[in-house]
């Protein structure tokens, strides 16, 4: 059974060894002069004006997280898709099975809707 994961293993070994490698030979090879003028941020050959760290609003991260929640989601409809004609033999089962998922997912979906949290203002 573990030979199963050879193929694995073997490809983690080697990206991180090329990664260490790719580390070690940036050091190596790289450039060492450092001046104000190659230290300085670089906007369109304009100096950078006002702050350049600002505060977005929560807004932002909350339809991040909720993009990925329902994003993922897919990730598990694929699979049943694919196998779903191969089980038919089983009975509605995994049919009602994935209805009780996407059940949930909209009454999640119908929760973040009535709290508002897509609303943009």
């Amino acid at each position: 059974m573990i030979e199963n994961y050879l193929p694995i293993l073997i490809i983690f070994i080697l990206v991180a060894g090329f990664v260490f490698v790719s580390l070690i030979l940036t050091h190596f090879i790289g450039p060492r002069i450092k001046n104000k003028v190659k230290m300085m941020p670089y906007e369109s050959g304009v100096d950078p004006v006002g702050e350049t760290r600002i505060r977005f609003s929560i807004r932002f991260f909350l339809i991040a997280l909720l993009f990925i929640i329902f994003d993922i989601e897919i990730v598990f409809l694929y699979p049943w898709a694919v196998v779903f004609k191969d089980f038919l033999s089983a009975g509605s089962f995994i049919f009602f099975e994935m209805v009780i998922f996407l059940a949930i997912l909209a009454f999640g979906f119908a929760y973040v809707w009535r709290k508002g949290a897509l609303e943009w203002e």
